[in-house]
């Protein structure tokens, strides 16, 4: 199966997948949403529990104010209605991983509404992912079963850490879709800055709805809205790579068609994605919202938001990506390409604008998305942390561009500049890597090379394209560092070339 392919074939004919996602991004905030203790990874075992996170008797839990706005920024980021007024529920969640044994949660009156995300990939197409709500919860601890063969120890450090689950509709169909939408998420909330992206420490993840159902059903679903037209769904649980993201769905749309086509039946289940295996597995009984048992917590009052307030968040929004990858476009008439891949990362279109200042767009777009890029990933270096500053590739792109430098040379320089052996200018004239574009100099070489073959020569007049054996030459003989245009201006003038 592609995965980029909407249709699955199976053994008794087509299938479809329907996906939707529920993601849990981390608040990027100092503290817990219910209590003081600090928010951090690396620290030690039960090192950043407070009373409340313990749930020691008569402890009170008190919201913390600015994960609520961090939870409103991302509402108004992602085009979303914001609830003036919510509140929060006890959802029952008997874990030792979570001592009060109950998470506290928003069920019915969410503090974010309906949304919209739209997604492009990577052959430029768009589609939209509706956004069902935006809630804060509480995450529980981490159960270790791997210490001691006959115990399981309990580190609180998480519980009570503020969680955003950002609950899609099922709008995607394959699983490049899901991975994208993953991808336009993360991006939005890192230029938000409420949440750090961070998939590898678990600090988004997400929860994948994967259910299959025949060609035309899905489209009765989004015409009357009744999921009677879709599949039984299976929720794959904290999933947190792009890559794993999409063998998880893989796997398991083919489990549920391989079943259903064996005329058995999909049972509303929790999986994990086993990544060494390459597979889901039964993790337990899917809970609907009836098990859960929830009612509003007795110790919240109900969260009202003043008007002023949340138009103030909204006035200090910073532009958006899909915002700033416009303006990139109409301000230096990059490419929806070149434009897409700079503001990935927020750190890296703010280098490209650093370093574009007077120079040429395209040209600063591809030493920033290739040479740069390639380097910063094989040493797992991040862009503001860059040993070469925006001034350093605006210098090197300032010799290519006045002649002083060939494209091929600047490779050259470019490597001494990350070795460290200092600016671009002062490399090229250290080494001696001027560009040759004194014509006398040009001539007596080209002179040379047409004597030498003189065959080459007259053939070069009935196949002008061959011309490009002699530009190489003057090239190898000038160890690269000819004028390319110099030397075909001059080449075409002495073999007759119009």
């Amino acid at each position: 199966m592609s995965e980029t392919s909407k249709l699955i074939e199976g053994r008794t004919g087509p299938w479809e997948i329907v996906l939707g996602l529920e993601v849990h991004a981390q608040v990027a905030s100092n503290a817990k949403l219910f209590s003081g203790a600090a928010v951090g990874f690396g620290a030690g075992p039960n090192e950043q529990v407070a009373l409340v996170d313990a749930a020691m008797p008569g402890m009170l839990p008190v919201i913390n104010r600015y994960c609520v706005e961090q939870a409103v920024r991302t509402g108004l980021g992602l085009k979303a209605q914001i609830n003036l007024k919510s509140h929060f529920d006890r959802k029952s969640y008997f874990f030792p991983d979570l001592p009060q044994g109950y998470q506290i949660s928003q069920y019915k009156d969410p503090i974010v509404g309906e949304g919209e995300v739209i997604v492009e990939l990577d052959d430029g197409s768009t589609f939209t992912v509706r956004i069902e709500r935006l809630h804060l919860e509480q995450d529980a601890g981490k159960m270790l079963h791997d210490q001691e063969p006959n115990a399981t120890y309990v580190d609180l450090n998480r519980a009570g850490t503020a969680l955003m689950e950002i609950v899609s509709m099922p709008d995607m169909r394959c699983s490049a879709e899901a991975a994208a939408y993953v991808k336009k998420l993360r991006t939005i909330l890192v230029y938000l800055g409420t949440c750090d992206g961070d998939m590898e420490k678990g600090n988004l993840r997400a929860d994948v709805n994967v259910s299959v159902c025949r060609p035309g059903d899905y489209e009765k679903f989004r015409e009357t809205g009744s999921f009677s037209h879709l599949g039984t769904r299976c929720e794959i649980k904290n999933v947190n790579s792009y890559r794993y993201i999409q063998a998880a769905i893989e796997y398991e749309a083919r489990r549920q068609i391989e079943i259903l086509e064996d005329g058995g039946k999909i049972h509303q289940e929790t999986r994990l994605f086993d990544p060494g295996k390459g597979e889901t597995r039964s993790m337990r009984s899917k809970e609907d919202a009836a098990d859960y048992r929830y009612f509003p917590d007795p110790d919240l009052l109900p969260l009202e938001l003043d008007p002023a307030w949340v138009k103030k968040i909204e006035a200090s929004l910073p532009e958006l990506p899909d915002a700033k990858k416009a303006r990139l476009q109409a301000q230096y008439g990059l490419s929806a390409y070149d434009a897409g891949v700079l503001i990935i990362e927020q750190a890296r279109a703010d280098y490209y604008e650093a370093a574009v200042k007077g120079r040429d767009a395209k040209l600063v777009a591809n030493w920033v998305t290739n040479e740069l890029a390639a380097k910063l990933s094989a040493g797992n270096i991040d862009i503001a942390d860059s040993p070469l500053k925006p001034a350093a590739i605006a210098e090197l792109v300032q010799l290519i561009e006045e002649g002083v430098i060939s494209s091929k040379i600047a490779k050259d320089v470019f490597e001494r500049m990350w070795a460290g052996e200092g600016r671009a200018s002062e490399i090229v004239e250290a080494a001696g890597l001027k560009q040759v574009s004194d014509t006398g100099a040009l001539e007596g070489v080209i002179d040379t090379l047409i004597a030498a073959n003189p065959g080459q020569a007259a053939a070069v007049k009935d196949r002008p394209q061959a011309v490009g054996w002699f530009v190489g030459q003057v090239m190898k003989a000038t160890g690269g560092k000819a004028n390319p245009a110099a030397v075909n201006q001059l080449l075409r003038a002495k073999l007759g070339i119009e």
